[in-house]
């Protein structure tokens, strides 16, 4: 459908931002002035108390608007990518970024021109300071990695270039890339991102093989375009990463978290000690199907004898506010309000960005885009995605400005226990054991594709960026044979690696946001553990879990974590998580044993 042919209910109402296209120049124009007003504080930064104080004021109010403009820019923007209005607010957005950062690049050396105890002296003269010390501590860990005033700003006037890759893949992903039409209940249909998930996991194995074969065509096209927009992605990881003085770019990557390079590569090392439940996943998904080989294209179909449920938007609504109910009324009414005041755009249109997210900025409610199918994994997206916004929603509501955008490394954990309850729910309402294995092997292939599966991603994006760091040669060939090396190791015996997925990688967007996709599995194993402590009604549990909703960015990572429970810098967790699957899986093959 075009855009104008989706019902405005189903759309999310951007108006909060900006009732029109006046109020939108007149906000940007008064930010540019901004900008002259923060410029006017270079070298008096760090005059006294109150010209550092009266700084980060401005600034952060600087930032705020940057945030809203570039926000509402690039939704607008993701609604229909093909539409011209749209392609110009980016523009526009990206080159505002673009012109604070090259006219503050002065900030960052001037500020670390001081030794922190100088700092520390300054707040200890102005209270007002105490509302940006530990944002200042965080500042001040980047001390060893800040150059001159004259090459940090010739590094950010690289930086609108040094987006090209991602901006490049992004065009070809989601407004050029067309593929070849498929025969689906008797009609001829486009195949697009927002149905290959349905369509690979249709029950007719000859229909599903010709999805798999028609999609992956398009990117084994444009493997070699698509491998040179990625190692471009990569030489500008390695750029940044020597520039500011960083061991790698993976160590540059987790440093904003305070997170070791040990806590990435224990992910990888636990899970390789891990394989077996997998391998004896699928086994147990071969068995079923009844097939000689487990191909690629097997490893998606729901395992289940008659039809999936399938729900309409209203129901999955329902369901899902009763599934989290165990997080108690405020959590529910506060969620409420997000089906009703515009927060969602629903369903798929031509030039949609693929893909499901949540995204806001402060002041204004979130923000939820997905392409809902009716299945019950559409209706877990939707879980997912709302745990993204009731997060920010709460840590905004708590948090000043300054620590409300909670870290990375945290952003998948609100997200994953709204789909663990969801899950758990489903399994005890289920009206049959069809029903009930359906939602059972729906944890684990979701346990499969965020913790094994991010983990396979985690491990090919260290390996290319070592490679790339050895002076090692990289190719479209070579780059493909990790991948599919990797595939072949992390799958097991039991599933057949089609030539076809040596090309996977070339269509994982996360790729071009470099060492991302680990804290899925991290975050997966995180809330595998909150979800379990709330289920089970341990004492505090709620408490704590709403509580870290409000955190935002005011603690490390890693403490506010430990605040609820959970260390991510040992094995425990993720191997906890590795037993629940076992579980689940051994669930699963007592419901089969059951109705033989």
């Amino acid at each position: 459908m075009l855009r104008s042919e989706i019902k405005e209910t189903d759309k999310w109402d951007l108006t909060p931002y900006f009732k029109n296209k006046v109020e939108y120049d007149k906000y940007y124009d008064e930010t540019l002035k901004l900008i002259d007003e923060v410029v006017s504080y270079k070298g008096k930064i760090m005059k006294d108390s109150d010209s550092l104080f009266n700084f980060l004021e401005l600034e952060d109010q600087l930032d705020l608007r940057l945030e809203t403009i570039y926000v509402y820019s690039y939704l607008y923007h993701y609604s229909d990518t093909k539409e011209e209005y749209g392609k110009q607010l980016k523009i526009k957005a990206d080159n505002l970024d673009e012109l604070i950062s090259e006219k503050t690049s002065f900030v960052r050396s001037e500020i670390l021109s001081v030794d922190y105890d100088y700092v520390l002296k300054l707040i200890s003269k102005n209270k007002a300071l105490d509302k940006y010390a530990f944002s200042l501590e965080r500042f001040f860990k980047y001390k060893d990695h800040t150059l001159s005033e004259a090459e940090e700003r010739i590094i950010s006037l690289a930086g609108n270039a040094f987006g090209t890759p991602d901006d490049a893949y992004s065009s070809l992903d989601n407004a050029d890339a067309k593929f070849d039409n498929v025969f689906y209940n008797g009609k001829e249909v486009e195949l697009n991102h927002s149905n290959y998930i349905k369509f690979v996991s249709d029950k007719d194995r000859e229909f599903r093989k010709q999805v798999f074969e028609k999609y992956y065509k398009f990117y084994v096209d444009h493997k070699n375009t698509i491998a040179d927009l990625y190692l471009g992605q990569v030489k500008q990881d390695l750029f940044y990463s020597k520039v500011k003085k960083f061991d790698s770019p993976l160590e540059m990557s987790l440093f904003s978290d305070s997170i070791d390079v040990s806590v990435y590569k224990n992910l990888i090392k636990t899970i390789h000690k891990s394989f077996d439940p997998f391998y004896d996943y699928m086994s147990f998904r071969k068995k079923f199907l009844g097939v000689d080989e487990l191909h690629m294209y097997d490893i998606y179909v729901d395992l289940v004898n008659g039809e999936p449920r399938k729900f309409t938007f209203d129901e999955a609504k329902d369901t899902i506010l009763d599934a989290l109910k165990v997080l108690g009324d405020k959590y529910v009414n506060d969620l409420s309000q997000s089906f009703d005041n515009g927060w969602i755009d629903r369903y798929p249109n031509d030039g949609k960005r693929s893909g499901a997210y949540q995204w806001g900025s402060y002041g204004l409610h979130p923000y939820v885009s997905l392409n809902f199918e009716g299945t019950e994994d559409s209706v877990s997206t939707l879980a997912h995605e709302l745990g993204h916004a009731m997060h920010s929603y709460y840590s905004d509501g708590k948090q000043d400005h300054v620590y409300a955008q909670y870290p990375i490394f945290l952003a998948e954990i609100a997200s994953t226990v709204n789909e663990v309850l969801l899950n758990e729910y489903l399994i005890n309402n289920a009206k049959d054991d069809d029903e009930k294995l359906l939602y059972i092997t729906s944890f684990l292939d979701k346990f499969k594709g965020t913790v094994y599966r991010q983990t396979m991603f985690a491990e090919f994006e260290m390996l290319v960026h070592e490679k790339m760091q050895n002076n090692e040669l990289l190719t479209t060939d070579s780059i493909s044979d990790i991948y599919y090396n990797l595939n072949k190791q992390y799958y097991g015996k039991d599933v057949v690696s089609d030539e076809l997925i040596r090309y996977e990688w070339s269509r994982i967007p996360h790729f071009y946001t470099p060492f991302y996709v680990y804290k899925y599995a991290t975050g997966f194993c995180a809330a595998l553990a909150i979800a379990s402590d709330i289920l089970n009604k341990v004492p505090g549990a709620q408490e704590r879990y709403l509580e870290f909703l409000s955190s935002g960015g005011s603690k490390y990572p890693l403490d506010t974590l430990k605040a609820c429970g959970v260390d991510m810098t040992t094995s425990e967790p993720i191997l906890k998580g590795v037993k629940l699957f076992e579980d689940k899986l051994k669930q699963a093959k007592e419901i089969v044993e059951k109705v033989k």
